[in-house]
């Protein structure tokens, strides 16, 4: 698993497949949405079936702008 943070708001679970499944299949993704607003909380979750992938997709995501923003993308401890 790997954990994906500075999100813009608009970005949804899908987003995140299209996103991640150049680095290997991704087995789910999960962007966490604010009950109260249902805007997203700007982090989320991407699972790949092998460390592998997880490692090319922190590698070549971490500090990618996306939408004026800079991904934070690490492996989840």
């Amino acid at each position: 698993n790997i954990f994906v943070y500075n999100l813009p708001p608009d970005v949804g679970d899908w987003d995140l497949v299209q996103l991640f499944m150049a680095f290997g299949p991704v087995l789910s993704t999960r962007v966490y949405i604010d009950k109260a607003t249902g805007r997203s909380k700007g982090f989320g979750f991407v699972s790949y079936d092998n460390a592998e992938s997880a490692a090319a997709a922190v590698a070549a995501m971490n500090n990618m702008d996306l939408a004026g923003r800079k991904l934070k993308v690490q492996v989840k401890k």
